[in-house]
């Protein structure tokens, strides 16, 4: 017995020994691919010395004999930290995700091929200027010389993930980069989405008047009344069964309501304490780890330039140098159609034109998929742009038997010069020459708040189709594409893009709010991303005479929900102070204690607060009331409340209360009803989940961010060293915003919010502040990984400064690269 005993010990131990000893090979090779900083390294493609110094916070300040070599330094920085999240991206965009993924991105793969981007992005590199043109190449080169490293001295294949997802990377190309601008606007577009829910609603509605409560426009002057769907195509069915995108971090495509959004507000001198001029910015993401943002300064030849820049893309979309400040916002403009195409019945190789039958234009592609056989597509274009499947954005519940769908989107072009007006905004000196850098701005289109010495100014860029006046559905709903009137005309001049400059009150921001009301065609959207937010931020800038850096930060971190104050009151307002004292332990009892809570709350979703937890739970659960009985399964796809149509409902605006009442019930429900059983239904979601003890709640249990990596997130035990998990403020509508998933079982997962903030004070530019959401690394191993992300959660910010011997002063390493 005791022999056996001591021969079980023994193989114990050498397990245990295996097991450590596998570790510690793991953490050998994944480690081999952590970069040095500090190095003196001989590269191909430069014409002069780079200095690359990495202060305390592993911010990249670059600095070289002419631009080209500085673009060479950065690309070489970004592929030391993020060169997985970059060779992903570009696999994306190109539709190449299967070759290391398998059949899990197959789908991906498809949709991007049939967008084509890649292809445009490479016929798009020649209508590039000289200038970005040469940033382009030598940014390629700094890339490729990181991977010439890593393949000469066996540094790790580049990073952990390599290992795990072994795959031939090639050499960085300049087309890579235009085509990561193009998958920017795939995840900041939602009007696609938009225009598809719109007519599937209105196909389930029997009264289309109420078309305007459940999506409503935000408040303003109206529209005429749009025409029926189910006139326009009367073969489609009133429900059609949809097949959702697969919610998969490696998907592009933003779920509904998950698309970009952004905060971002100046103060000319006359507002501003220190006589200067102030500008903040937060443009909202959706979280990941590492964050899609990397911080950079860049001594360009005209001065130094620092902010944040997308790994992968050699410019710095939100950030300042000496002389100007810039911030982007989501524009909402609607660059986005859908055309319902009629095919030829004897040819279906044809489709309907104005002038008759045309062929589809087609291609083959062909696409390599792991561990599988390949699959070949045929890509179809119309004149209005390339045919979808019915598989795609759920296409197919709207498009009529013998059609397809095809899609006019401004970025679909091969003239896209949107890294040229990048590359002009960054060495423009002032407001009014960033503005004239913007005219060849493509897409994704965004709001530019700017700010130099003197002057504050907002103007959108990107290009904004022009479309006839007789358009079937202005834009809202898709339409036939053989009809004229229905098809685009060309762009809109420029300078009809929103501008203002220097307005009277000294004060302008954007916080994806309508901007402002003109006829159609020659609106900017009939949806916009935020009917809340704005009027928080309103209160916050009016409420002083004088802004200052702090204040303008103070603004960027508030959790005080407008929406919260304005609607309790309503949904509310037959509830509060009724009825007998309850006993312990009833749902009655349950339900006085959480709107005694909810009767002294002021609104703030902090993250230690029982009332924000309460409140967002009660909204979702009636909304989910509302509308149920008239959207049937449809009613799963509204996953976040829109507060316009609570308001709508409950102020009984053009009849809208009519949504209270149950139609299958014999009893008429009223309003009262529904938030009586509502908040029932809520807390007894959070008596399963978090406990029965309304006071001890926390907002923030719920309400964590999800900063995971989108590969290794989900891995066993690995799950607990990539990803990055923190308890936060805010919530879908505060000015500190934390969009909510809206997913079962954890609906109030932050998943989408401000993955870099900034702040910059003119007077004294090197006062200015920054932060994003996790660290520079991309690297789990790396202490650079999550250092800013506790930062980030509380509110801190690090030094957003052009001076080099502050940033050499503390540096983790100073990177010297010298001409071969």
């Amino acid at each position: 017995m005791g022999q056996i005993f001591r021969w079980l010990l023994r193989i114990a131990a050498g397990l245990v020994a295996l097991v450590v000893l596998a570790i510690g090979l793991v953490y050998f090779l994944a480690s081999q691919s952590l970069p040095d900083y500090s190095q003196t390294r001989k590269v191909a493609g430069l014409t002069a010395p780079v200095e690359i110094i990495r202060d305390n916070a592993n911010v990249p300040h670059i600095f070289g004999q002419d631009d080209p070599d500085v673009f060479f330094g950065l690309g070489y920085a970004h592929a030391q930290d993020r060169l997985w999240q970059m060779t992903t991206m570009r696999r994306t965009v190109q539709g190449r995700l299967s070759e290391v993924f398998g059949t899990r991105t197959t789908r991906f793969d498809r949709l991007m091929r049939r967008l084509d981007l890649y292809r445009l992005a490479q016929q798009s590199l020649e209508a590039q200027d000289a200038y970005t043109r040469a940033a382009l190449d030598a940014y390629a080169a700094g890339v490729n010389a990181r991977l010439t490293e890593i393949n000469d001295e066996a540094l790790g294949r580049g990073a952990p993930e390599m290992f795990l997802f072994n795959a031939p990377v090639a050499p960085w190309q300049p087309a890579d980069s235009v085509a990561l601008l193009k998958l920017m606007a795939v995840q900041l577009s939602g009007h696609l989405e938009e225009e598809v829910l719109r007519a599937r609603t209105a196909l389930m509605l029997d009264d289309n008047e109420r078309l305007r409560d459940i999506l409503p426009d935000a408040p303003g002057t109206g529209i005429a009344a749009l025409p029926e769907y189910a006139q326009m195509f009367p073969d489609l069915p009133r429900y059609a069964q949809a097949t959702a995108m697969p919610d998969d971090p490696l998907s592009p495509f933003p779920r509904h309501g998950l698309a970009g959004a952004s905060n971002a507000w100046a103060a000319a001198p006359s507002r501003s304490a220190s006589g200067g001029t102030l500008l903040a910015n937060d443009p909202h993401l959706g979280f990941s780890a590492p964050s899609t943002w990397y911080l950079a300064r860049i001594e360009l030849r005209d001065g130094g330039v620092i902010g944040a820049t997308i790994p992968g893309i050699p410019a710095v979309l939100s950030g300042r140098s000496r002389r100007l400040g810039w911030g982007v916002t989501s524009s909402y403009l609607d660059d986005q159609d859908v055309f319902i195409e009629k095919v030829n019945p004897q040819n279906p190789d044809e489709y309907l034109t104005p002038d008759g039958y045309k062929s589809f234009e087609t291609r083959p592609s062909i696409i390599q998929i792991k561990d599988a056989a390949p699959i070949t597509l045929t890509l179809r274009w119309t004149e209005n742009g390339p045919v979808l499947p019915g598989s795609h954005y759920n296409l197919g519940t709207v498009t009529p038997p013998g059609h397809v769908a095809a899609l006019g989107w401004t970025v679909l072009t091969g003239q896209d010069t949107t890294m040229t007006a990048a590359m002009g905004l960054m060495r423009a000196a002032t407001v009014q020459k960033a503005i004239a850098a913007g005219e060849t701005y493509i897409a994704p289109s965004q709001n530019l708040i700017l700010i130099d010495r003197e002057t504050i100014a907002f103007k959108t860029v990107g290009a904004a189709p022009r479309r006839d006046p007789r358009q079937q559905s202005e834009g809202r709903l898709p339409v036939q594409g053989w009809r004229t009137e229905n098809r685009w005309q060309g762009r809109q001049p420029y300078a009809s893009n929103p501008e203002f400059v220097s307005p009277r009150g000294g004060i302008l921001g954007n916080t994806n709010n309508k901007i402002l009301e003109r006829p159609f065609p020659n609106h900017i959207s009939y949806v916009w991303g935020d009917t809340q937010r704005i009027n928080r931020w309103q209160r916050l800038m009016q409420a002083r005479q004088v802004h200052t850096r702090d204040s303008f930060i103070e603004a960027q971190l508030d959790t005080v929900s407008f929406t919260a104050r304005s609607l309790l009151p309503l949904i509310g307002a037959d509830l509060w102070f009724t009825g007998q004292a309850a006993p312990d332990g009833t749902p009655e009892r349950q339900r006085q204690i959480a709107l005694s809570l909810l009767a002294e709350w002021n609104g703030e979703m902090n993250e230690h607060l029982p009332e924000p937890l309460i409140y967002a739970a009660w909204l979702r659960a009636l909304q989910k009331r509302l509308i149920e009985d008239e959207l049937g399964p449809l009613a799963e796809e509204y996953k976040h409340v829109d507060p316009v149509f609570i308001e709508r409902v409950y102020r009984d605006i053009d009849g809208a209360a009519i949504w209270c009442d149950v139609r299958q019930s014999a009893p008429r429900e009223t309003c009262t009803d529904m938030a009586r059983l509502a908040l029932d239904d809520a807390l007894v979601w959070i008596g399963e989940k978090y406990g029965t003890a309304l006071e001890s709640l926390r907002w923030g249990d719920a309400h964590q961010a999800t900063h995971d990596h989108p590969v290794l997130g989900e891995v066993p035990l690995l799950r607990y060293f990539v990803n990055i998990r923190q308890s936060t403020s805010g919530g879908d509508n505060t000015l500190q915003r934390g969009r909510t998933s809206g997913e079962d079982p954890d609906p109030f997962l932050n998943v989408h919010g401000a993955g870099y903030r900034g702040v910059y004070d003119l007077a004294d530019p090197d006062s200015s502040v920054f932060i994003i959401s996790t660290g520079q690394s991309g690297h789990f191993l790396s202490r650079h990984f999550d250092d800013l992300a506790q930062l980030w959660r509380r509110g801190e910010y690090i030094p957003m400064s052009l001076d080099a011997d502050l940033a050499r002063a503390a540096s983790v390493g100073v990177t010297h690269l010298v001409p071969e």
